[in-house]
């Protein structure tokens, strides 16, 4: 993949859509990702790329690990799903062996044009299957596992992982410009072989565009109950705020999940917190709240921050990853320093729990910036353009 900077969302918007669309060639594309028990950014991602892609008139299929409630996503899109048993997120040498083998026999049957792996285990053994197949392949890094946050032990052995990887691919996209500057800088790529092409989701109906000013505000967290993630935090500043009128709603499931209820009811908030699980109508309950946080030890670049934005929400978060690329600190949005201070952290609720006008400027903001970079289509023309260029068409 040749890289010409960093993405530009008005670069090329319309170059490949609608009549000049239909003239490119049909391509055989399988998507390759780790999980289908959880549903995260990068699952969203893909279901939104192979459907499209498929409605373009492209054949698609998907491997995934598992039969979880991706698969039944993808299925109801009509998109092709195989499933991979032995591919897991855990590392596991024999069974990562085995999943590389399944992956490798899929791809034989299949032979299709590009392989395009996702997530970190996925990125791995897909590209070195479809490199022993002689099988052009892309890996999207949804942020990478050698990022701060990262235990340095670990960070260093997947910064090897990585590096050996990249050289059985043929490029790589980066969803954030930080994570294209991160591989660069610990040498795991040549500049020339990653692009950033950032996320992009499709838009949604006026109805469910969310009203910032309502008072008392809903507050909503949409996040995976795991050592990513810092609701303890959140929750922790949220309890200096007892005296004003909230409500906070932490979306998602994991691990981690009971501990953070039992934190919650050790605080006292047990009535002012709610804990819904894993939802299937996010937009419609991000329709109902005025400030989405998303606290974090590390990012890629968050999906649940631009469908906070598709929603004409202010956002406070983390300063980690690529955040700070759909956040501006002081004009969408608040950026919590990377120390994640309970301090900080209580006071940017604070204002925006006191002041309507704050999250209605901030959330008009919120939607114009998705509105001019983080649609679909710009997602699309430039995953397109680098298919493109991989296979020479």
């Amino acid at each position: 993949v040749a890289h010409a900077g960093p993405a530009d969302p008005a670069e090329n918007a319309g170059d490949h859509g609608g009549e000049a669309g239909s003239k490119v060639r049909r391509l055989h594309i399988a998507y390759v990702i780790t999980q289908s028990d959880s549903i995260g950014g990068a699952s969203i991602h893909v279901r939104d790329l192979a459907s499209a892609m498929l409605e373009e008139g492209n054949q698609v299929e998907v491997l995934v690990g598992g039969n979880g409630p991706f698969c039944e996503m993808l299925r109801e899109r009509e998109v092709r799903v195989i499933s991979v048993p032995h591919l897991v997120r855990e590392i596991n040498p024999l069974w990562d062996f085995r999943a590389y083998k399944e992956i490798k026999g899929i791809l034989e049957k299949l032979r299709p044009d590009i392989v395009h792996a996702h997530s970190s285990k996925a990125g791995v053994l897909g590209r070195y299957a479809a490199f022993n197949l002689g099988i052009p392949s892309l890996f999207t890094a949804h942020g990478f596992s050698f990022t701060e946050g990262i235990h340095p032990v670990k960070r260093q052995f997947y910064k090897w992982v990585e590096r050996a990887a990249a050289k059985k691919g043929n490029g790589i996209i980066a969803v954030s410009e930080y994570d294209r500057q991160l591989a660069i800088r610990e040498k795991v790529c040549s500049p020339s072989q990653i692009v950033t092409i950032h996320n992009g989701i499709p838009d949604i109906p006026p109805k469910l565009r969310a009203d910032p000013a309502r008072q008392p505000p809903r507050l909503v967290m949409v996040a995976r109950f795991d050592k990513q993630k810092n609701h303890k935090l959140l929750l922790d500043a949220l309890a200096e705020l007892r005296e004003l009128d909230w409500h906070l709603e932490l979306i998602g499931d994991g691990p981690l999940k009971k501990e953070m209820e039992a934190h919650a009811n050790l605080l006292g908030l047990k009535e002012r917190v709610s804990f819904p699980g894993l939802c299937n109508d996010v937009a419609a309950r991000l329709a109902k709240c005025q400030l989405f946080l998303l606290i974090s030890n590390w990012e890629g670049l968050p999906l649940t921050i631009i469908e906070a934005m598709r929603a004409g929400l202010p956002v406070v978060c983390s300063d980690v990853g690529g955040c700070r690329e759909l956040v501006e600190d002081g004009n969408n949005g608040w950026l919590l320093p990377k120390q994640n201070k309970k301090e900080k952290l209580s006071f940017f609720l604070a204002n925006s729990i006191n002041n309507p006008l704050i999250r209605i400027l901030f959330g008009n903001r919120s939607r114009k910036i998705f509105e001019n970079q983080l649609k679909i289509t710009v997602m699309l023309n430039k995953t397109r353009s680098c298919y493109s260029k991989l296979i020479n068409i």
